[in-house]
């Protein structure tokens, strides 16, 4: 019987490590089509937000918001994003992103928090060059499995947090 406790009390413990690892599946997809839009190969353009990874890697309040956002889109001839920029690089132009790194937080509030770092305009000369851009990504479970609820930048002019959430429900009224 002790031995049936302790069997299960490291599968408690190892089921919580597991768990704690998937949280960065979702962002690194992401980030890893990220990388390869601004990869100097000339790669196709990856859709962040494409039906399939919208499907499997966003939390349906962000789904929702993000299809009430695509009605109004930012370019034209485009039709499709509500957005004329890069969300996780916050702009529109960026060199090969380099020194990126990812670290999950503890779930706090069923909702665990991935921040990633990385570096967009090294290939540039300008000043700012070397600045490290901050992407924080909130992920909670959904039917078992963790999913994106929100893309957090930080404004390195403010310092302000600026939620896409918030941004896409501006876009929806149509702001």
């Amino acid at each position: 019987m002790k031995t049936i406790a302790v069997v299960i009390a490291s599968l408690i413990a190892f089921s919580g490590i597991g768990h704690a690892a998937d949280v960065t599946a979702p962002v690194k997809e992401i980030m890893d089509a990220t990388k390869s839009n601004w990869a100097d190969n000339n790669s196709d353009w990856t859709d962040i937000f494409d039906a399939s990874r919208l499907d499997h890697l966003y939390s349906r309040d962000f789904v929702a918001r993000y299809q009430a956002a695509a009605q109004f889109p930012a370019v034209d001839d485009d039709g499709i994003s509500p957005f004329d920029y890069d969300v996780i690089v916050n702009g529109q132009d960026a060199c090969p992103l380099q020194d990126l790194t990812m670290a999950a937080a503890p779930v706090v509030n069923g909702t665990a928090e991935v921040t990633v770092r990385f570096q967009k305009s090294a290939c540039s000369d300008a000043s700012d060059a070397k600045d490290y851009t901050t992407v924080r990504f909130e992920v909670v479970e959904e039917d078992g499995k963790p999913v994106i609820d929100d893309i957090v930048t930080e404004n390195i002019e403010t310092q302000a947090r600026d939620s896409l959430k918030a941004t896409m429900a501006l876009i929806a009224k149509g702001q």
